[in-house]
């Protein structure tokens, strides 16, 4: 839909960077945010009444969406994930790599960076805000639907290849902080401006201080895929929920974690620095049946996808606007917190504060609008209806 060079959008609630504000008018202008106002100014007005409007979702650990995935290493298929993330509310995301050999987790990343050189002006999907390393640093123990043949130490030189190939664009990389190679890795990367995260692991405790110590800072989809919360070991569970000042992704599908261990994690971190993700694997969006995800065999079943064996998950079939509503829903935390989960709180955990997941004059206008129930209503990108 091709809206005026000019528009508000009158609503009943607005999550703005600040505050919680409304009723009121948001004002684009040219594709950016303009500014919120009270009075009804002089262009024209979509009227969405009692809506929440709010930032743009971010979905910073995502594989690929509606038959498209990072291991295809398409372009033009990435670029069909993003329209589809785009209808469902995710108007950012970071493409993410599975465990593989480094050859083709370079042909992964080239294969991101040319989807997203390939985006003209007009295009509306879901933009890529960088690529996340899922691996193949992590251990066996948690590896989880990680291929166990490509499973390596952390190494600097391999990421630094990886680098080039994306064109500067990966933000996040994972692994597992019980490798003797962990800290000088962390510490290397992160003086580089990547966020490493840790999971996949069964590191204790102090392993895990070690890694935030050198600058990781972000657990991956906690509780699964790590070693538990034990009270004589806290692990890497216990680390995700005692560290100051780092985040924990959460997977809020309802399978992957119960919501009862959703509102503990919460409690625990505050919601401040809990970033929902979906983990959704290439065949989020299809109907049920047998596809291949990460060089793995898996089983879409009733919403939930599991390794064809049927051993463990294999990863969510998530869509972020409805992780954010089960929050709302289970009752563990507010519309407003809800929405700046997805948005503000997802954004800073990857470092990408600077452009995604705020309602800010000058920002490109990439926001949706919720019903009072936190149903997804309507999506803009770039001041486009999506």
């Amino acid at each position: 839909m091709q809206m005026s060079d000019c528009f508000a959008v009158h609503a009943e609630k607005f999550v703005l960077a600040g505050r919680l504000a409304g009723p009121g008018y948001l004002v684009v202008r040219d594709g950016k945010f303009d500014g919120y106002q009270t009075s009804e100014p002089s262009c024209d007005v979509l009227e969405f009444g009692d809506a929440w409007v709010g930032a743009g979702l971010v979905d910073t650990h995502i594989h690929g969406f509606y038959g498209h995935a990072t291991t295809d290493c398409d372009a033009d298929g990435m670029n069909e994930a993003s329209r589809q993330l785009a209808h469902r509310g995710t108007t950012a995301w970071l493409p993410t790599t599975f465990t593989d050999s480094v050859q083709n987790i370079e042909r992964q990343c080239a294969a991101i960076a040319d989807a997203n050189d390939a985006r003209d002006q007009g295009f509306v999907g879901a933009r890529i805000a960088g690529v996340y390393l899922e691996g193949p640093f992590f251990t066996l123990k948690h590896k989880g639907a990680q291929n166990p043949k490509y499973l390596v130490a952390p190494n600097y030189d391999d990421f630094a290849l990886w680098q080039r190939a994306a064109r500067g664009l990966i933000r996040k990389s994972a692994l597992a902080p019980e490798y003797p190679e962990a800290r000088e890795y962390v510490a290397r990367v992160t003086a580089e401006g990547v966020v490493c995260a840790l999971g996949h692991s069964d590191a204790t405790y102090e392993q895990c201080l070690a890694a935030v110590d050198a600058g990781a800072s972000v657990f991956v989809h906690t509780y699964n895929g790590m070693r538990g919360l034990h009270h004589r070991e806290p692990g890497v569970v216990g680390a995700a929920m005692a560290t100051e000042g780092t985040y924990a992704e959460l997977i809020c599908d309802g399978h992957h974690v119960v919501p009862a261990a959703c509102k503990a994690l919460i409690r625990a971190k505050g919601w401040e620095h809990v970033a929902p993700i979906t983990d959704c694997l290439g065949c989020g969006g299809l109907p049920d049946g047998s596809y291949m995800s990460g060089g793995l065999p898996v089983v879409l079943k009733d919403g939930v996808c599991w390794l064809a064996d049927m051993s463990a998950l294999a990863g969510s079939v998530l869509t972020l606007a409805e992780g954010i509503q089960n929050l709302v829903r289970w009752d563990i935390v507010t519309p407003e917190q809800a929405i700046r989960m997805g948005s503000e709180v997802a954004a800073r955990s990857a470092g990408i504060e600077d452009q995604f997941g705020l309602i800010l004059p000058g920002r490109n206008a990439d926001f949706n609008v919720y019903a009072p129930d936190l149903s997804l209503q309507a999506t803009f990108v770039g001041g486009r209806r999506a």
